[in-house]
């Protein structure tokens, strides 16, 4: 069987929104005790938050986080969370890592469940809403140096998985999931 590790990204300062989006409560919960909640729904036995912006807080806040791992670099973007996260998840025996982002509170355990069905050391596999690619994403670990090398600023794993675009696999998440992307305070987004 395959060891997978998931990886939730938030750091962030949340500037667009106005805090740290680790730190916003939705439907009862801060977003990042959601993800690794999520996580653990989904049968990831082994995960990593990468925490910056307000990080002592985040810790106090968030009740049953798994581990967590500071970026000291979180102002450049979340490419940088990226490579921090994958860089510790290197030294477990993980073969794949599977990515949430915190802001994106609508992906579920079904969905993860999809995209890590087909993990393995050279997987590459993102899950599908309609014509769009988006979360969770999971990099088989053959990948990581890859990954770490390439995320800059805000891009992620986008240039990596752009590149190599032939061996990524998509999966259909969007009748279990959606990729709502907390951006704005809800408040600010419905404005015109």
């Amino acid at each position: 069987m395959v060891e997978i590790a998931g990886l939730v990204l938030a750091a962030g300062g949340g500037r667009r929104y106005g805090m740290p989006k680790a730190l916003v409560a939705y439907e009862g919960k801060l977003l990042v005790e959601r993800a690794a909640e999520l996580l653990r729904e989904a049968g990831v036995a082994r995960s990593l938050v990468v925490l910056g912006a307000s990080a002592p807080e985040v810790r106090s806040r968030a009740a049953g986080l798994p581990p967590t791992v500071i970026n000291p670099d979180w102002e450049s973007g979340l490419g940088s969370s990226l490579r921090v996260g994958l860089e510790a998840l290197t030294e477990t025996p993980a073969e794949a890592a599977v990515v949430l982002l915190v802001d994106m509170p609508n992906v579920t355990a079904a969905a993860v469940r999809r995209v890590t069905a087909l993990a393995g050391s050279d997987a590459l596999v993102m899950g599908g809403y309609g014509t769009r690619r988006g979360h969770p994403v999971l990099l088989g670990r053959n990948h990581w140096a890859g990954v770490i090398a390439t995320a800059t600023g805000d891009r992620g794993a986008r240039d990596y998985l752009r590149a190599h675009a032939a061996e990524v696999r998509v999966v259909a998440v969007d009748d279990v999931a959606d990729d709502l992307d907390l951006d704005v305070p809800p408040t600010l987004g419905s404005r015109s």
